[in-house]
C-alpha cells in the first residue's frame, strides 16, 4: 500500500553482491526459463504485502484455488504488512533465501533487485504485444520497464488523494478547497466545530513525504524534478523545494491536531480518525478507500469523498500531476520454480480475479483493462483509479524514486520539519549533501 521507509533496503544497494546466494529457498537448482511448460509439483513461495484484514484473505483463496487445480503444488504464502515486507525482504534477500515471488514497489527499490540479477525478465511473457502483456494497461506494464525490457507484475494502480467526510463538510458549511491555500483556510472552522480537520500520523517517515512529493511535483517544473531524483543530474536549487516544505509545514502547525508530535503517532491511528467521523480529512492512497468505509466505521460509503491535493498559488510545476504509481510482484530470476511462478501470476491476474481484487472489501484497483468498473468497485476506488488514468503526469514516491542515501535525508528532513528540529533551508542542504555523496 504505502512506500516504504527505504533504510530498510539499504543492504540491497549491494543486491549485485547477492547474486551468488540468490537461488530461491536456497535451493542450488540453475533457474527455470520463464516460457517453459510449468511442472506442477513442489513447493512454490510467495511474499505478499497483504498481511493481515482486510486483504489478508485475497492471496490465501488465491492460493486455495491454485492448489486445487494443482493438488501436487503447495503455496506457501509469507504474508506481510506495509512495514514489516521491507524487513522480511531485507533478510530473505540478505540470506539468499527470497521466494520465487515477492512484492515490490517501482523506482529504485525495484531497481536494485534488477541491477542485482534478482528479477527474471519477464519481456518475453508480458510485454506489450504479447498475449498476457495486453490484458494489462500499458502505463502500468511501463513503470516495471528498464532498457526495454519487462520485469514486473503490476498488480494493482495507486495515487494520493485528500479523503474527507462530506457530511463534516456540510455541517461546518465549507466547500472542497480549490488551492492549498483554501485548503489551509479551512481547518479553522473545522477544528472550531469539534473535528480535527486532517489527521496525520508520521511515526514511519514516509506520510510526510506523500505530502512533500505532491507538493514537488506542483512547484518545480516536471523537468527539473525528475532530474534532481538522480545524484548524478541533481541541483535541487529550484524555490519550489523550500515552497513546498514550508507550506507542508504550515499545514502541519494549522490543520493537524497533533502537530509536532505527528511523529509518534501511526498512519493507521489517523485513518482510524477519519474512520472512526473524528477526523474531517485524511491524506490516503486509493488501496485506503474501501478500507476507511469498511463496515462498522462511523464513516459511511455515501459520506466519504476524495479530491487531489490542491495546487498552491503561484505554483510552476505540474498541476494535473498526481503521486503514486502501481505495485506488483518480481519473480526470482534463480528460481527453479519461475516458469511455475509465471503460471500462478497469469492465474492472479485474470479477469476474473482481477475483479474480485477491486472490489469491496479488498478495493485495490487492478491494472487489467476491464477490472475496475463502477459496478464492480466502490464509487470512490473507480473515482480515484478515473483520475489516475487522467492524470496528466504520475511521480513516484519520494523514498522509492531516488536512492536509499537521499531518500533516508528526505525522511529524516520531513521528521525535522514537523518537530521544528530543522529549518526547510537546513533540511534542504542535508538533502542536497546526500545526492553529492551519492554521486
Amino acid at each position: 500500500m504505502h512506500a516504504p521507509r527505504i533504510t530498510a533496503l539499504a543492504a540491497l544497494a549491494a543486491a549485485s553482491a547477492l547474486t551468488m546466494a540468490g537461488c530461491a529457498g536456497g535451493n542450488a537448482a540453475p533457474a527455470a526459463d520463464i516460457t517453459d511448460e510449468p511442472e506442477y509439483s513442489g513447493t512454490l513461495s510467495i511474499l505478499t504485502k497483504f498481511g493481515g484484514e482486510p486483504l489478508g484473505p485475497y492471496f490465501e483463496d488465491l492460493a486455495a484455488e491454485y492448489e486445487e487445480l494443482h493438488p501436487d503444488v503447495t503455496v506457501e504464502l509469507i504474508q506481510e504488512t506495509d512495514q514489516s515486507v521491507k524487513d522480511k525482504t531485507k533478510t530473505l534477500t540478505a540470506s539468499g533465501a527470497l521466494p520465487d515471488i515477492y512484492f515490490t514497489w517501482t523506482g529504485n527499490w525495484a531497481q536494485n533487485f534488477i541491477d542485482g540479477g534478482l528479477a527474471a525478465d519477464l519481456s518475453e511473457v508480458i510485454a506489450p504485444g504479447t498475449e498476457w502483456g495486453d490484458t494489462f494497461g500499458e502505463a502500468s506494464l511501463s513503470a516495471f520497464e528498464v532498457d526495454g525490457k519487462y520485469y514486473g507484475v503490476p498488480l494493482y494502480n495507486n495515487g494520493k488523494f485528500m479523503g474527507y467526510n462530506t457530511a463534516i463538510f456540510d455541517e461546518v458549511g465549507i466547500d472542497v478547497p480549490n488551492t492549498f491555500e483554501e485548503l489551509i483556510e479551512s481547518c479553522g472552522p473545522i477544528r472550531e466545530a469539534g473535528y480535527e480537520p486532517i489527521a496525520f500520523g508520521n511515526k514511519d517517515g514516509w506520510p510526510a513525504l506523500h505530502y512533500l512529493q505532491q507538493l514537488f511535483a506542483y512547484n518545480v517544473p516536471s523537468d527539473i524534478l525528475q532530474a534532481d531524483f538522480s545524484p548524478e543530474t541533481a541541483e535541487l536549487d529550484h524555490p519550489g523545494y523550500l515552497a513546498s516544505l514550508e507550506q507542508f509545514k504550515t499545514l502541519v502547525d494549522e490543520c493537524t491536531d497533533t502537530g509536532t508530535g505527528t511523529n509518534g503517532v501511526l498512519y493507521t491511528t489517523a485513518q482510524e480518525a477519519l474512520a472512526g467521523g473524528r477526523a474531517a480529512m485524511y491524506y490516503q492512497e486509493i488501496l485506503e478507500f474501501d478500507t476507511v468505509t469498511a463496515e462498522g466505521n462511523a464513516l459511511t460509503p455515501e459520506q466519504f469523498g476524495i479530491f487531489q491535493l490542491p495546487v498552491p498559488e503561484g505554483a510552476e510545476g505540474e498541476p494535473g500531476a498526481i503521486e503514486g504509481s502501481p505495485e506488483g510482484y518480481l519473480i526470482n530470476a534463480k528460481s527453479p520454480r519461475a516458469a511455475l511462478a509465471v503460471d500462478f501470476m497469469k492465474f492472479a491476474t485474470t479477469l476474473e480475479s482481477a475483479t474480485t481484487l477491486s472490489s469491496p472489501p479488498y478495493g485495490q484497483p487492478s491494472t487489467i483493462v476491464g477490472a475496475v468498473t463502477p459496478e464492480t468497485s466502490s464509487v470512490p476506488v473507480f473515482d480515484g483509479i478515473t483520475k489516475v488514468n487522467e492524470a496528466s503526469e504520475m511521480v513516484i514516491w519520494l523514498d522509492t524514486v531516488t536512492v536509499p542515501e537521499v531518500a533516508d535525508a528526505w525522511l529524516a528532513g520531513g521528521e525535522a520539519l514537523i518537530s521544528g528540529g530543522s529549518t526547510p533551508e537546513e533540511i534542504l542542504e542535508s538533502v542536497r549533501n546526500a545526492s553529492d555523496s551519492a554521486r
